[in-house]
């Protein structure tokens, strides 16, 4: 059955003269009928439909109130339609499903049937906004599966040398062997379903034992705590994410409400597409939706923007706390959260053309800020399988600014809005992967949301939109320890990433007769947007020096007498050993490894005595 649905403010439609040999009988031809504030669903009833009947009806009826729910529509025209199909089932059984389909739809809502088999006249006022036209093709669920095994996607590695290597994910001979990154490779795998161990990531010991995060066991599942050194993580990822969309990209800034109304037409159409997966909760005995992406506020604020061709690209960015039901044994760690912070950036571009444009900035960008995670990671497409045969030579020229090779899923046909996108993937401890940030190419929404541009010639026209993330803040801090954990494995020293680390510089004073100066140069250190500390405890300094490097901590001053009389300080760097360095060389020096990242202040007091520990 294929449906094309009509928000409507009314329908006026007289039937004429007979269109087949035995039409529906009826009364008073040439008479108008009139139904106001309703969902018009023209209707072809299709040959295939006469095998199961019952179910057709059934799903049908399902499609129809699901739409009257959208868009709030007070009554229903079902109108006999022959022109969305030309496998047509006969007459005499297309009458059946009609009737049958009105009876259904009568339990639920009020119902006019216009005749079958006649040429009417029509007349029809659509009401215009983003969800009044609409087609459904009604397909028997058993045949819906028979067509999706009938279509696979198919998959092949695609070099920056333009090498195509074909695998085939139900036969591992094809990919296990082949010389190429081994972290594609363990992409790969998991595409197949190969998992390599069974137990759960490494990061969710490391984030409790350095004291950065844990579950909040009076919340809800995929929802956790912050201690103050995961909020400096935390915090120093936000900005860095604001300093990449604000300062590289140009990108305007907004900020949308998290919580929306179930009963708007575009809100109810977005979580359509997530069901099961978002929080609803009831106000005022009115429905609502917490958002499971920044698309819901950013839409409707583009629907009201005067936007003009001279102006485009225009990029927007949030930093969008977001919200999504996951299967509650899916929740582990930081891989996949209910509760998430994600750095959206959305891109409008006049045409296609442009679109590409767009597209290879942005990848360049991200590959940028991939790269300056220090993680080891692989890169997924997943495009069209015409938009690859015409566009193989511009996807190549993408890998060859990330300089590596990349899995790539042909889809045979367009099923979602975007035509193409990618994923940056990382593997963690379990050999499971994690996706980092992503970019889609999106051809639909901008007609279905209404966003649209006004050209050269004064007309509106519709956008293409880059939908990307530099993915969720909290999965990075994820992947970082998951990356540090796999150096272990490796007998490297863990660490993280020197502007990352909560704390830069920890300074030991060899006895309290050097508190004080220990205290001041952790102070000069400070000024000079680098987080210090001092270990005043009551504990030996071998001790000291053993809880700092637990902690991961990148530099270990030792200050004694020596230290003070000569100016040389006695420092442990991570991973390397021991060195002799003037303050101001050491500030130099760090200075110099931070680079442009975000230099977020110290939140804790200077003294480890005075802090309470969060074990």
């Amino acid at each position: 059955m294929r449906l094309l649905l009509i928000h409507a403010d009314y329908i006026e439609y007289a039937p004429l003269q007979p269109a087949i040999k035995e039409p529906e009988k009826i009364e008073n031809i040439g008479k108008y009928e009139r139904v106001d504030e309703c969902l018009v669903a023209f209707c072809t009833i299709e040959k295939i439909d006469e095998e199961n009947p019952e179910e057709i009806v059934k799903l049908a009826t399902e499609a129809i109130i699901e739409h009257v729910k959208m868009v709030k529509a007070n009554r229903v025209v079902v109108y006999p339609y022959a022109h969305l199909s030309s496998d047509l089932a006969s007459p005499k059984n297309a009458i059946k499903i009609l009737h049958k389909l009105k009876e259904e739809l009568e339990k639920i809502i009020e119902v006019k049937l216009a005749p079958f088999g006649w040429y009417k006249t029509f007349t029809l006022k659509c009401k215009g906004h983003p969800l009044s036209e609409l087609s459904r093709t009604i397909v028997p669920k058993e045949e819906k599966k028979k067509e999706e095994k009938h279509i696979p996607s198919s998959f092949l590695i695609l070099t920056p040398d333009g090498k195509e290597i074909p695998i085939d994910l139900s036969n591992p001979n094809t990919f296990l062997n082949l010389d190429i990154d081994p972290t594609l490779i363990k992409l790969i795998k998991n595409e197949a379903g190969i998992k390599e161990k069974h137990q759960a990531p490494a990061h969710i010991k490391i984030m409790k034992k350095l004291e950065l995060i844990d579950y909040e066991p009076a919340s809800d599942v995929g929802h956790f705590r912050f201690y103050p050194k995961g909020m400096i993580i935390k915090t120093a990822l936000e900005e860095f994410a604001n300093n990449f969309a604000i300062k590289e990209l140009k990108a305007m800034r907004i900020e949308t409400p998290m919580i929306y109304k179930l009963d708007e037409p575009d809100i109810a159409e977005q979580a359509s597409r997530f069901k099961e997966k978002d929080y609803r909760l009831k106000v005022d005995n009115k429905e609502f939706i917490l958002r499971f992406a920044g698309d819901f506020g950013l839409f409707r604020m583009m629907k009201d923007a005067i936007m003009s061709y001279k102006q485009l690209p225009i990029r927007v960015y949030e930093l969008s706390p977001s919200f999504r039901l996951e299967q509650s044994g899916e929740c582990v760690g930081l891989k996949r959260l209910r509760a998430f912070t994600m750095p959206d950036i959305h891109c409008f571009c006049k045409n296609l053309e442009e679109g590409l444009l767009e597209y290879k900035l942005l990848f360049e960008k991200y590959t940028e800020f991939t790269n300056s995670m220090e993680i080891e990671y692989a890169i997924a497409f997943r495009v069209v399988k015409e938009f690859y045969l015409k566009n193989k030579e511009w996807i190549v020229s993408l890998l060859k600014i990330a300089n590596k090779p990349a899995l790539i899923e042909i889809l045979p046909e367009m099923k979602h809005y975007w035509i193409l996108k990618h994923e940056y993937q990382a593997i963690d401890s379990t050999g499971g992967n994690i996706q980092l940030a992503t970019l889609q190419l999106d051809v639909e929404d901008a007609a279905r949301y209404g966003i649209y541009y006004v050209d050269e010639n004064g007309e509106k026209k519709g956008c293409i939109i880059l939908h990307s993330s530099m993915g969720s803040i909290e999965r990075w801090i994820g992947v970082i320890l998951e990356q540090a954990a796999k150096d272990m494995e490796n007998n490297k020293v863990p660490k993280l990433p020197l502007w990352l680390s909560p704390i830069q510089v920890r300074i030991i004073p060899v006895n309290m007769n050097y508190l004080d100066k220990a205290i001041e140069i952790a102070l000069k250190i400070n000024e000079n947007n680098i987080r210090a500390d001092v270990d005043d405890r009551n504990e030996s300094v071998a001790k000291k020096i053993r809880d700092a490097e637990t902690e991961w901590i990148p530099y270990i001053v030792v200050l004694g007498e020596k230290e003070v009389s000569t100016g040389e300080l006695s420092v442990r760097i991570r991973g390397e050993g021991i060195v002799s360095k003037k303050l101001e060389e050491l500030i130099e020096e760090i200075n110099k490894k931070i680079s442009s990242k975000p230099r977020v202040p110290l939140c804790l007091p200077i003294r480890l005595s005075a802090r309470p520990s969060f074990k």
